[in-house]
């Protein structure tokens, strides 16, 4: 039987979706999970009210959140992914052959489980791969340890709510910070800028004590409604966000790979900031 799915993320603002199956519905052991389908974005998760993920339109997300920093940092084998059970992110890593290990910290194994269940096509076989290590624990635990370097951070968070929120601190970011090998690249998903404008303003300024370069790129995703999704960018040199297109291409031709939204142009392009972002980074 069907039913509209109503996602409450703003006080002021709603957007629905029908469910016309739900494969599933429980509460974990840190959120409510619920995995449906709808006939415009495929399947659809959704956790606390609000959608994380759908296979109509999850490689917007997904290639922009992956294929920049990889192609700006051009020679990146350690990565470390916090967040992203459903496995989108590292589908996306391991397309990079010269990647050697790819860390996954997930605070809740049952997003991780159901998306294998339920949404296969989003991980599409990349938690069997020999190169992926699967941690469950809480990813400011993780990145506070004394542990092992990366070339990249991705963090695939929820938003500042719920088990997500302490993935927004400054402790975090200069946890980060530290736990990346010189030339390292840092991202994030920062939300819809003209929605969650207070969230962008508080990262930009909860980050820049450490790192040189703390920045913003845009993707235009359908879910995340609002206008560009904001992808927080970050690292100790500046250079990597000024890279032209040519060096791009050129990394790119070195090891093509198939995406559906991410070109060596578009990559540059992304940093190109609308004025209202700009402004909120300022303030």
């Amino acid at each position: 039987m069907s039913a509209w799915i109503v996602e409450k993320l703003y006080e002021s603002w709603r957007q629905t979706f029908l469910a016309t199956k739900t494969f599933f519905e429980a509460r974990t052991e840190h959120q409510h999970l619920v995995i449906f389908e709808n006939p415009q974005f495929g399947r659809v998760m959704v956790l606390d009210n609000v959608i994380q993920v759908t296979t109509g339109d999850e490689f917007v997300y997904h290639e922009m959140l992956t294929h920049v920093p990889m192609l700006a940092h051009g020679h990146a084998t350690e990565i470390l992914v916090v967040g992203g059970g459903d496995g989108g992110i590292l589908r996306e890593v391991l397309k990079h052959k010269q990647v050697t290990k790819a860390v996954l910290v997930e605070i809740d194994q049952g997003v991780v489980d159901m998306s294998i269940e339920h949404m296969p096509s989003v991980s599409a076989g990349a938690y069997d791969d020999k190169r992926v290590e699967v941690v469950i624990q809480d990813g400011v635990e993780y990145m506070a340890e004394d542990g092992q370097k990366f070339d990249i951070i991705i963090i695939d968070s929820t938003d500042p709510a719920g088990p997500g929120e302490v993935l927004f601190t400054e402790s975090f970011y200069k946890n980060c910070a530290k736990r990346l090998k010189p030339g390292g690249i840092f991202t994030c998903q920062n939300g819809v800028p003209f929605m969650q404008g207070d969230e962008l303003t508080d990262t930009q300024n909860r980050r820049k004590p450490h790192f040189k370069d703390a920045a913003f790129y845009v993707a235009a995703v359908p879910t995340y409604v609002g206008g560009f999704m904001a992808l927080g960018w970050a690292t100790q040199d500046p250079a990597y966000r000024k890279q032209g297109a040519e060096v791009i291409h050129q990394r790119y031709s070195a090891n093509p790979f198939p995406t559906r939204y991410w070109t060596p142009d578009l990559h540059v392009a992304s940093f190109a900031l609308p004025r209202y972002v700009q402004d909120l980074m300022e303030k």
